[in-house]
């Protein structure tokens, strides 16, 4: 009995759960003014940010100081300002000798954990023995801080008198500043040092920012390998068995031998490579000769600009070319040596970058872009996708700091083309980011993913105990089907986020979000759902099964490498993760799940058969005879079939809309 109790409790916790959170801009009326005499509840509305719950900071930039005293004992004066609000403090970098220094940096203190009413901003004089000097301070009562309400321009900074740390009147040296209340949509939060992420320093600052990332443009490169003439084998007395070998970046291809051995050897093979703008790489091709099977001899080598070939937008073959080959080893010699080879081999290409494809760096399963690479060929946006990263609730802890377990947690969100990443939020396990993205839609036959990760790069870049560079570590991933949403309805949800591990699934935590999808052209909608998913080249010139696969795998490590060298990275294991490197892998589950989908586009026609036999064996009289009237009267008046099918699915579909799901559908965690 207490086994049949477990059961359903332990389903519930894998579904879906329906949210209530506050959302939109309410900003608050005011008693008064300033921070402390805000009163929430407010009814006026923004649309700017409406998918997430508001979240009020105090904002402090730091501009620019000018005419510091110097030390009386040094002689200079070595800068840096510390901003101060209760408990929590942040510092400004300092700079050596200078007493006109310019800092333009941003702190932001979050209401929720502040208990002070007096802001103070100290400049200090760097010491490298004794205790650093105060220069100055300004002090600012909360209650008289404007509140900028988007979308007002920035405060503008003004100059402040510094006054003596004890209060007690002026002394040399005046800063800029600028203190106001705002929230998470002022364009200052991204870049502001955070008041709960005081214990991040150094290198970690910027590795815990929000930001928003861009996939690099992607292109097929199809090299053609026609023939090659005059290929002339080291040892005179035998004739070569040539074949090509191409490289681009680290992906290498090589043709079939040629079955005859001959100089002029002809392949007419296809080589298809993954590049990305800037095409940082060249098409390396050399011509090699097959002496035995574990020993190939270079004869000739060519480097080719892939921005010498032209781009391709449709189906029409390209102009083919020849190419001189360098002889391997040739291009050491110089001098006389290098005019004696009056000849060399040349080789027939024909090569272009394909614009009508589209590079697939993710599933077609959870494809989340369909357009070629060819802007020229992109269509119009059908609808936009707006997305509010609201929070995560009941994280587990990842790894162990000081003791005890902790989890710095991120959110990254993948569609199309454009990558965003939340600001880390340190040492919580109910962590509130509440950031609201948008994206523009091509089709709604596609999938937004989205990942929680742990940051393991907000201190040093090493594992506790020095095992080598440290990885970030997955918590859990969500994918989100957009044909599935209606439009311009909110969907306010926590996803369970689910790992699969030997032992069957485990839950780490729940991500809560707020999705919209706005339709922008019905007609344009109703158009693609009546057209391939892909560009139609993906069917006039198909690429085989492997090499999608292959194609893929290389596309994914190119998208990491580009975004693993943005700053701050998006690290090359986050990467992986949302783009399922390890999707080629069999898997039970995924097994069992393409087969229960095989039964379900078969059921139909099986309850079908089961109905017609449940006519032919009299289960349900009146059903039956009602069956043989319809079918006595089809046989007298034909041209009622027609009209009569259709009518038919109409009233189904009619029953079947009132059970449609009301909600996006989610993990089955029964195929576990």
């Amino acid at each position: 009995m207490a086994q049949q109790q477990v059961q359903p409790s332990r389903a519930e916790e894998y579904k879906l759960k329906d949210t209530s959170p506050q959302l939109g801009e309410r900003w608050p009326h005011t008693r008064g003014s300033g921070w402390m005499g805000l009163v929430y509840g407010g009814d006026k509305l923004t649309s700017t940010y409406d998918l997430v719950e508001q979240m009020y900071y105090l904002y402090v930039r730091v501009v620019k100081a000018k005419n510091l005293p110097t030390n009386a004992v040094t002689g200079s004066c070595d800068p840096y300002v510390e901003v101060k609000l209760g408990n929590y403090h942040g510092t400004t970098k300092h700079f050596d000798k200078r007493v006109n220094p310019e800092w333009n940096q941003v702190f932001a203190f979050s209401k929720e954990r502040i208990q002070s009413t007096i802001l103070e901003v100290y400049v200090k004089d760097r010491e490298m023995v004794a205790r650093d000097d105060y220069v100055g301070r300004v002090v600012f009562d909360l209650n008289e801080v404007p509140t900028r309400v988007p979308p007002d321009s920035p405060l503008a900074p003004q100059w402040y008198r510094l006054e003596d740390h004890r209060g007690e009147g002026k002394v040399r040296g005046e800063i800029m500043l600028a203190v106001w209340i705002g929230t998470q949509a002022d364009e200052a939060f991204p870049d502001a040092w955070h008041s709960d992420a005081a214990s991040v320093q150094g290198e970690g600052v910027f590795n815990i920012r929000s930001k928003v990332y861009v996939s690099p443009k992607l292109w097929y490169l199809r090299v053609n390998v026609i023939e090659a003439q005059d290929v002339q084998p080291n040892d005179k007395s035998r004739l070569p068995e040539v074949f090509v070998k191409a490289q681009v970046g680290n992906q290498v291809l090589k043709t079939k031998v040629c079955p005859t051995k001959t100089v002029n050897p002809m392949w007419n093979e296809d080589l298809v490579f993954v590049a990305a703008e800037p095409f940082e790489e060249h098409l390396v091709l050399t011509t090699e000769d097959r002496l035995s099977q574990t020993k190939d001899e270079l004869l000739g080598r060519i480097v080719l600009p892939l921005t010498l070939f032209e781009k391709r937008l449709d189906h029409r073959p390209v102009h083919s070319r020849w190419f001189n080959m360098e002889r391997f080893g040739f291009g050491v010699l110089e001098g006389e040596l290098r005019k004696e080879l009056k000849f060399s081999s040349r080789i027939h290409l024909r090569v272009c970058l394909e614009g009508a494809y589209h590079v697939m760096d993710e599933s077609t399963m959870y494809i989340s872009d369909t357009r070629p690479t060819a802007r020229q060929l992109w269509k119009q946006p059908v609808g936009v996708l707006e997305v509010g990263i609201l929070s995560a609730q009941g994280l587990a802890p990842m790894r162990k700091t000081d003791g005890r377990g902790t989890t710095d947690a991120y959110c990254v969100a993948k569609y199309g083309q454009k990558w965003v990443r939340t600001r880390t939020i340190i040492d919580n396990f109910s962590p509130k980011w509440n950031e609201q993205y948008t994206w523009e839609v091509y089709d709604p036959c596609t999938v937004i993913t989205l990942g929680v990760f742990d940051n393991c790069h907000v201190g040093g870049n090493e594992k506790p105990g020095g095992g080598g560079a440290a990885r970030d570590m997955r918590i859990g991933k969500v994918r989100i089907r957009l044909s599935t949403l209606e439009m311009d309805r909110i969907y306010t949800h926590a996803y369970p986020l689910v790992v699969l591990q030997p032992s069957g699934v485990k839950k780490l935590g729940e991500l809560h979000l707020a999705v919209r999808f706005t339709c922008l052209s019905l007609a344009s909608m109703i158009y693609l759902y009546g057209h391939p998913l892909l560009p139609k080249m993906h069917y006039i010139h198909p690429f085989t099964i492997n090499q999608v696969d292959s194609l893929r795998y290389q596309a994914m490590s190119i998208v990491a490498s580009r975004l693993g060298r943005a700053e701050p990275p998006l690290r090359k294991e986050a990467v992986e993760y949302m783009l399922d490197v390890d999707s080629h892998m069999w898997s039970m589950r995924r097994s069992k799940a393409n087969f229960f989908r095989i039964m379900s586009l078969l059921s139909g026609t099986i309850g079908m058969f089961r109905w017609l036999d449940d006519v032919r064996r009299w289960k349900n009289p009146i059903t039956t005879l009602l069956v043989h009237v319809l079918f006595l009267i089809l046989i007298c008046y034909p041209e009622l079939i027609l009209p009569t099918m259709f009518l038919y699915m109409f009233l189904i579909g009619l029953w079947s809309y009132r059970f449609r799901p009301r909600h996006p559908p989610h993990m089955d965690t029964k195929l576990s």
